[in-house]
């Protein structure tokens, strides 16, 4: 792997004005890359879409796949992604599995794609 080195820069600098911020630490990084690889699924947005519009806040597996146009298996595939990500919940009621979304998770990755961003007058580099 090669190796990339820092380019230091000095006051009269004026390549990259205003790069003073600082990079989110790894581990939040990783966590909300675990989601956003969840949500790139079509299927997965959809899941969660119906969810989040369920009038009871929660919505039996039974009725997903016929929703969705999808078979069992693949719904369960589906669910257990968004629940490794932390999207859903899960509660076993008998036979049926009952999700829920994670409202916590959501305003998580809502409050990151809120960043705002800071226009530059010129390009770096």
């Amino acid at each position: 792997m090669a190796q990339v080195t820092a380019h230091q820069h000095t006051e009269d600098d004026e390549c990259c004005p205003g790069a003073d911020c600082e990079l989110m630490s790894r581990e939040p990084a990783e966590d909300l890359a675990v989601v956003f690889k969840a949500l790139a699924d079509p299927t997965r947005v959809r899941l969660l879409h119906y969810l989040a519009e369920s009038e009871s806040g929660t919505t039996c597996a039974c009725h997903l796949p016929g929703a969705l146009g999808i078979s069992q298996p693949t719904l369960s595939f589906h669910m257990r992604k968004l629940y490794d990500a932390g999207l859903v919940e899960r509660d076993r009621r008998g036979r049926w599995v009952h999700y829920t979304i994670r409202p916590e998770a959501l305003e998580r990755v809502g409050s990151f794609l809120a960043l705002p961003v800071r226009k530059s007058r010129d390009a770096c580099c």
